[in-house]
């Protein structure tokens, strides 16, 4: 049964290789995955822009909650049975530390992941 919705960028390469890694790890089919780079995604369904939807990763729940960031990712990898591998990302009071780490990766993934403006030189999207 799906239980969480993945809302990623597929021209990302750091992005793309968290979702392969999930989806390898998902044997229970809960998650499901959508690339906001893709020319049919239109994101008006969930209410929030594609600018925003590029900025942090989202994850939309069964139920219809929307998560933004690390809660998307500690919402996947607990989705897949392996909540253990981020329960550091819960300590609350190391969660501020987590939250601005991972939005300086999300900032600067094209860099940390040899990509610009959108389309990696090492072969592009796969």
């Amino acid at each position: 049964m799906l239980t969480l919705t993945l809302y990623y960028d597929g021209n990302c390469a750091l992005c793309r290789a968290q979702m392969a890694r999930l989806r390898q790890l998902d044997t229970a089919c809960r998650l499901g995955f959508s690339d906001i780079a893709a020319p049919d995604f239109f994101p008006e369904a969930l209410g929030v822009s594609k600018e925003a939807l590029g900025t942090e990763i989202h994850a939309l729940t069964a139920d219809g909650r929307l998560m933004v960031g690390l809660d998307s990712i500690i919402a996947a990898y607990t989705a897949v049975g392996r909540g253990w591998l981020v329960a550091p990302l819960r300590i609350g009071v190391l969660r501020p530390l987590f939250v601005a780490m991972y939005r300086g990766l999300a900032r600067h993934r094209y860099r940390l992941s040899r990509c610009a403006d959108g389309v990696c030189k090492f072969g592009g999207r796969p």
